[in-house]
């Protein structure tokens, strides 16, 4: 099969087209068809070799963990799923070696769903790994009906789906952080935007007023918004973060590491076909283009997702 792989950590440019032997298909794995696999800064740190610490990496090393195809075929053991369905789904496996960015992916069953009708192929592969982390975000912090909620980097890919899917865990009120472009596609979601910037905690008072604080505090960038959510936050437990665990934990606040979950993607897929989710793809790019999509990513101040696409 084609693939873009890399044998050595480092910049963009060590992602190059490959000719690589068909992944093995074992008995509750189902191989599927590539069109579309979403790009994430997970693959880029990958990429880099950030986290070698964490799960054993061996080359040719595919990245990639989100994707959107056609099943090809199942193992004995899958209930699920027969050929040619159309699924989505976060693959993430215990190694690091045979990622999405190809133009076949053997997928553990339990790390796929059905793709919802209403969803292209790119914006499928652009759901799974933001989607799961928004929902397992918000589960974390409790959220619930009347709540307000405050998201740190709302217009980026998980920012834009924890906006739309606070608002279906019956939040009230969502405000989101974002660079002042990106204010008017925020409030087409339906959230209250506030700049970047100094003295956040001050100026969030100013728009939520009352004591001034939010009932949820969910930080997807790090840094400055972090340090910042303790103090915003009326319960420090009600503030989570994918980012900086020693430091969350520190604060008395909840780290999430994204699982992949089929009820958890079942349900997004439902609400994207209930007009409920909208999924924001600013650019594809052509399989064999993945390392320009690495440096736009790595460039900063994406809205939605970067996608590539397999035909």
């Amino acid at each position: 099969m084609k693939a873009v792989a890399l044998t050595e950590f480092g910049e963009p440019e060590v992602l190059s087209g490959q000719e690589l032997e068909d992944p093995l298909v074992g008995p509750d794995v189902v191989l599927v068809e590539v069109r579309a696999a979403g790009v994430n800064p997970v693959d880029a740190m990958i990429r880099r070799g950030y986290l070698q610490s964490a799960y054993p990496h061996h080359m040719p090393l595919i990245p990639g963990w989100d994707v959107a195809g056609v099943v090809r075929a199942a193992g004995p053991a899958v209930t699920g799923y027969q050929s040619g369905d159309e699924v989505i789904g976060y693959v993430r496996k215990d190694h690091v070696q045979n990622g999405t960015y190809a133009e076949l992916v053997a997928a553990p069953e339990r790390t796929l769903a059905h793709k919802p009708r209403s969803l292209d192929f790119p914006q499928g592969a652009g759901l799974p790994l933001v989607g799961l982390t928004a929902v397992q975000t918000l589960h974390a912090a409790r959220t619930g009906q009347g709540d307000v909620v405050l998201v740190h980097a709302a217009s980026g890919g998980v920012g834009h789906i924890a906006v739309q899917v606070a608002f279906a865990m019956g939040a009230a009120r969502v405000i989101g952080t974002a660079s002042e472009r990106n204010h008017d596609f925020l409030r087409e979601l339906g959230a209250e935007p506030m700049t970047y910037g100094e003295r956040l905690p001050e100026r969030l008072a100013e728009i939520v007023g009352g004591d001034g604080k939010v009932d949820v505090a969910l930080d997807f960038v790090g840094g400055q918004a972090l340090r910042d959510s303790p103090s915003v936050v009326r319960r420090p437990e009600r503030h989570v973060s994918v980012l900086e665990p020693d430091t969350v934990l520190s604060q008395g606040g909840r780290y999430v590491f994204v699982r992949p979950n089929t009820q958890h993607l079942t349900w997004l897929g439902e609400l994207a076909d209930n007009g409920q989710l909208r999924v924001e793809v600013q650019q594809t790019f052509p399989l064999e283009r993945a390392a320009e999509a690495h440096g736009v990513l790595e460039d900063g101040h994406v809205r939605g997702k970067l996608v590539l696409t397999a035909d």
